[in-house]
């Protein structure tokens, strides 16, 4: 055999050995699955002798509820059959007295019409009829749902998701934040309750249902994401901390449950921003961590009882933080601290920043507010705060929020140019005209000319002047002075209804 023909036979060999290898190895990929299909062969039949490319590529599988983080086997489909039988439709009736017209007593009026008319001039009653949802958070009757829903209510008629008709009396209510809890009569039986979830653990783009009986036609489910969170400053409660979702809310949804997908009630549906009154895809809940002690507070009180720290606050702008000379990107500002409170106890000054509660950070006055209020009367906080350059950790033991301040304890900053300053002292006449009382020191605001820079900084008529550049003024010259002597702007220390606010003037 000559050398040309030892060389291609050896070459054929081992080509054939490659191929002898490949088939093997395909072989055993192939027996796994072989015997996994004659396992699965209820007949008992053999499995087949080939199988497809098809066959062996990777199965369709169902998509399922939940997030990488916490992989759960329900579908959307099961999170809303498992939720549904929670969520309630609620029906309330009150009786609203109306006013009879003042022409019924015009003796014009009556002159044309006589004296015919049986009740002319007496006021008439009718009833008035909401219609809202709820959540059962507990099997001994309890649902959670929102103030306006029930608001002044005579009768609350409360409807199961088994079509059973209920009575249900109001335990509390608290307008501040638009909740409400209710208790049914009776002590049905065989209630299902939806387990309060942890609202601070959503993330932006999780998913959530929205569930409850939109314009009364009957429990409904959407589906939608968390678009935004700590959503506050919208004017539709005292406390706001809403969660922002698009999933469909619409008139009759108020009061019902924002659910995750591991079927946990996360917020209470209460408002949409919209022109028309139907849903344009922003909707806001109350976080179910808001809601928690709230419901708590009312089953226990009848009443919420707030944390009252004692301070009036504001929000640290980059020009105030300029201005004040505090090097710092996010804090809330304390412009007022009342003498005798809990945080002039725990040493708190005028001109703190506060940085954190208890390891929280904060940086709207608005969460300040709700993080004070809901640690409740005689609770220990850790205020971390920054004073001319230094972090300072203070310790404030709450009291209790006076009723007085419960509503509108706010004060309110205007963004808009309102017009010009017009100072005056603060003589008996000034004192008495503006209501100021006889321990606040400074010039008074008298008149506001629409367009100037001071009304675009925010003054107000009434407003009393107390420092100019962190120096305290007590004539309308003294202002003047240390107004001319700053540079392009200057920082006020301004008294407005019982509290203090920093404002900036522009030159």
């Amino acid at each position: 055999m000559s050398f040309d023909r030892k060389k291609k036979n050896k070459k054929r060999a081992l080509v054939v050995a490659g191929v002898a290898a490949v088939a093997g190895i395909a072989a055993l990929l192939y027996w796994p699955a072989g015997c996994s299909h004659q396992q699965a062969t209820a007949d008992g039949s053999s499995p087949p002798t080939h199988r497809s490319l098809a066959a062996l590529a990777p199965q369709p599988r169902f998509a399922y509820a939940g997030t990488p983080h916490h992989r759960e086997t329900a579908s959307i489909a099961d999170v809303a059959e498992m939720a549904l039988p929670a969520v309630v439709n609620i029906s309330s009736t009150r009786t609203v007295k109306q006013e009879a017209s003042p022409f019924f007593n015009d003796p014009f009026f009556r002159h044309f019409f006589g004296g015919g008319l049986p009740h002319q001039g007496i006021p008439s009653e009718r009833r008035q009829r909401s219609l809202g949802s709820g959540v059962i958070v507990s099997t001994d009757g309890v649902v959670l749902t929102n103030n306006h829903v029930v608001d002044h209510a005579d009768t609350i008629k409360v409807t199961l998701s088994d079509r059973r008709e209920l009575d249900a009396k109001v335990v509390g209510t608290d307008p501040q934040s638009d909740l409400a809890v209710l208790r049914l009569k009776g002590k049905p039986g065989d209630l299902h309750a939806l387990e309060l979830g942890n609202s601070a653990r959503l993330r932006l783009g999780d998913v959530v249902l929205a569930i409850g009986d939109p314009f009364g036609v009957g429990e409904t489910v959407t589906m939608g994401i968390v678009s935004a969170k700590g959503r506050a400053n919208i004017g539709i409660t005292d406390y706001e901390d809403f969660i922002q979702t698009d999933a469909a809310i619409n008139p009759g949804n108020s009061g019902g449950a924002l659910v995750d997908m591991q079927g946990r009630l996360v917020g209470i549906n209460t408002a949409i921003l919209s022109r028309t009154g139907g849903y344009q895809g922003i909707g806001f809940a109350i976080p179910s961590n808001m809601a928690r002690p709230i419901m708590e507070s009312l089953l226990k009180h009848g009443k919420v009882v707030r944390g009252y720290l004692g301070v009036a606050i504001q929000q640290l702008t980059p020009d105030l933080a300029h201005a004040l000379g505090v090097k710092a990107n996010a804090g809330v500002l304390i412009s007022d601290v009342t003498r005798g409170t809990a945080a002039d106890r725990a040493g708190v000054k005028r001109g703190d920043v506060v940085l954190s509660i208890n390891g929280e950070k904060v940086e709207t006055p608005g969460h300040l507010r709700n993080l004070v209020a809901a640690s409740g009367v005689g609770a220990k906080v850790q205020l971390e705060i920054l004073r001319h350059g230094s972090r300072l950790t203070k310790t404030a033991v709450l009291g209790e929020m006076p009723s007085k301040l419960a509503r509108g304890g706010k004060i309110e900053e205007d963004r808009g140019p309102l017009g010009g300053l017009t100072l005056q002292g603060l003589d008996a006449a000034a004192r008495h005209k503006f209501n100021v009382p006889e321990q606040v020191h400074g010039v008074v605001v008298a008149a506001v000319a629409p367009g100037s820079r001071a009304a675009y900084a925010g003054l107000r008529p009434g407003d009393v002047i107390l420092e100019v550049n962190r120096k305290a003024v007590r004539s309308v010259d003294e202002f003047a002075r240390l107004y001319k002597a700053d540079g392009e702007r200057t920082l006020l220390l301004v008294y407005r209804d019982g509290s203090t606010l920093y404002l900036l003037l522009q030159k």
